[in-house]
């Protein structure tokens, strides 16, 4: 986990600190699908300008996200630029809109922060591709790498009745 020591930082307003950090990333679960940044370790741009009121935070990185194709499940590796904007009220008191949830005691979580900015930046659906054909329902192979129909099995015999009555409004 990677943190950053706001009391080493000390800006009369308007002024502006900016510094490069190693943030550690931690891996993403998405619908039970873990995806992995390579390199686990990103080099970030940390900026902290105070303001009136506060301190406005921006972070900002790329990252490379390995894991399985929502579709057919096939390796994807997904980049993403990654630009993030924070704002910490100087006196919040109860006002949630106010607080920054990645600022407790001074101290900033870069590593947590990056995670859910990360998150919130994910397409829909991670595709290896963008026209996955994603696996067959009926046999499971990969539709992208076998393309194939199958033959229409016989109805279930349970459906019989509807079967006749949709035949004979036809009639």
């Amino acid at each position: 986990m990677t943190t950053f020591n706001l009391r080493q930082v000390k800006l009369r307003t308007a002024e502006q600190f900016r510094c490069e950090v190693e943030v550690q990333l931690e891996e993403l679960v998405l619908g039970g699908q873990e995806y992995l940044p390579v390199p686990s370790v990103a080099a970030a741009e940390l900026a902290i300008t105070k303001a009136t009121s506060g301190s406005v935070f921006e972070l900002g990185f790329r990252v490379v996200l390995h894991g399985p194709c929502f579709r057919c499940l096939a390796d994807t590796v997904l980049e993403l630029p990654i630009r993030a904007r924070e704002y910490q009220a100087a006196s919040p008191g109860a006002d949630e809109e106010l607080r920054s949830p990645y600022v407790s005691d001074d101290v900033l979580d870069l590593s947590a922060w990056a995670r859910d900015t990360i998150a919130l930046e994910l397409p829909d659906k991670i595709l290896c591709r963008p026209d996955c054909a994603g696996l067959c329902p009926f046999c499971g192979k990969d539709l992208n790498l076998e393309p194939h129909a199958h033959e229409e099995e016989d109805t279930d015999p349970r459906w019989a009745a509807l079967e006749a009555l949709r035949a004979s409004s036809e009639d």
